[in-house]
């Protein structure tokens, strides 16, 4: 059966006014000021697909032209083990990785499958330039795996210190190629990178990041996931951040699942957490104010060396612009937490032996923000509770067989952007 591009138009969430998606309009063009669009669905229901497979069975709330072979969408199941060890009978955990047992089949083993494929899903087909993505680890190998199995040409911006996340099952097609940055540089000289590559906009275009309403789409699926098993909005919502665009995208389809009307009313408060010493985003929200906390870039780059969950360490998150994580938080009466390093590697071990499988950093800082919710009494014994854990279950991937993914090209992010063009297309 021929896919049918789901309908939807975009709403610039600070003026609201509703307008059409030129093809890959990442921001309202008579913008006022600094705004995240949003998509607005012609379907208002909650619709899941049963005749589509994998993350495209949520399809009608993803902005996308056609399906990508290969998805999975994340698994939600009712937590037994660790439930019971933090004393709260209806935790619910939306597990996005590679866990058989339970249906989960993310081959990269992060939810950061869930924005490759709705975002990719979005290029129109015939498209000659080439997309431009930029990641801290997990979202590299995700893209680079989707696009690989798609054969959609794609250049992925990374820090060197990152490369070790670039495993694959197998050797991945010639149209992905991997730029890194030398060694000390962090996931916003990347960025950097990105941002020189894209200005020769007859080859290259940039993926958008939090701005893609498809990224985010694709993110909230997690959601959907969770309230298609539970039959609820849940009370609660935790999750690790280092751009906060997952809590965003989670805040978003709650709104929208308001709309719906058949799954209750409430906003689920969004908790977030954060690896300390890189608390960007923990200590800007506890300051009380929308504008996002001072960081230099060379504490920057020294505190995201430090920590354990690397891929939280964005240090110029969509904060304070209208729809970012700051609006998010605050209509939700969300907080935000941290984890250190020692704890993040309790958890990694605990949830092993309450749930079965090893969890990644980034989600294990997940489970440390909802112990210390449940200690501090900010979530209750009854509450319907949602834990996103964004990845997991590499130790069982990886053990199946794996291999590496090198550099095509190391490049200083300092150099003039005509010569960054230059050496990159040449990759091709």
């Amino acid at each position: 059966m021929k896919f049918k591009p789901t309908e939807y138009k975009l709403l610039n969430v600070a003026s609201g006014r509703v307008f059409e998606d030129r093809g890959w309009t990442l921001a309202d063009p008579e913008a006022d000021s600094p705004s995240l669009v949003r998509a607005v669905y012609a379907n208002k229901k909650f619709t899941p697909r049963d005749d589509l497979d994998g993350l495209y069975r949520y399809a009608e709330w993803m902005p996308v032209l056609r399906t990508l072979k290969n998805s999975h969408a994340p698994v939600t199941y009712h937590s037994k083990g660790l439930g019971k060890h933090l004393g709260l009978d209806n935790l619910y955990i939306t597990f996005s990785g590679w866990y058989p047992k339970i249906g989960a089949q993310m081959g990269t083993c992060t939810f950061k499958e869930t924005e490759a494929y709705s975002v990719l899903a979005r290029i129109p087909r015939g498209e000659k330039r080439t997309l431009v993505v930029q990641s801290a680890g997990n979202t590299a190998r995700a893209f680079a795996q989707v696009c690989s199995d798609n054969d959609i040409p794609i250049v992925v911006c990374i820090p060197s210190d990152s490369q070790q996340d670039l495993w694959f099952r197998r050797k991945l097609n010639s149209c992905v190629k991997l730029v890194a940055v030398p060694h000390g540089c962090d996931y916003y000289d990347a960025i950097r990178l990105g941002d020189k590559l894209c200005q020769d906009g007859s080859r290259f275009f940039a993926e958008g990041g939090a701005k893609n309403v498809a990224r985010r789409d694709g993110m909230g699926t997690t959601v959907l996931s969770a309230v298609e098993k539970i039959g609820r909005i849940p009370d609660a919502y935790f999750q690790a951040v280092g751009s906060g665009t997952g809590a965003i995208a989670a805040w978003e389809n709650n709104l929208r699942l308001i709309e719906d009307g058949r799954f209750g009313s409430n906003k689920m408060k969004i908790f977030v957490g954060q690896n300390a010493p890189f608390t960007l985003l923990y200590d800007s929200w506890k300051s009380g104010r929308r504008e996002l906390a001072e960081l230099d870039p060379e504490t920057g780059r020294h505190q995201a060396e430090t920590i354990l969950a690397k891929v939280l360490s964005n240090r110029k998150p969509p904060y304070s612009l209208a729809g970012g994580l700051f609006d998010a938080l605050s209509d939700s009466h969300g907080d935000a937490f941290t984890a250190t390093n020692e704890q993040i590697v309790y958890w990694i071990m605990r949830f092993r032996e309450l749930e079965g499988t090893f969890l990644y950093p980034a989600a294990a800082t997940a489970v440390q923000a909802l112990a210390t919710a449940a200690a501090e009494g900010k979530v209750g014994k009854e509450d319907v509770i949602m834990l996103n854990a964004t990845g997991g279950g590499f130790m069982e991937a990886m053990g199946r067989g794996y291999v590496l993914k090198g550099p095509d090209l190391v490049i200083d992010p300092d150099l003039p952007a005509d010569e960054i063009i230059n050496r990159v297309s040449g990759l091709f």
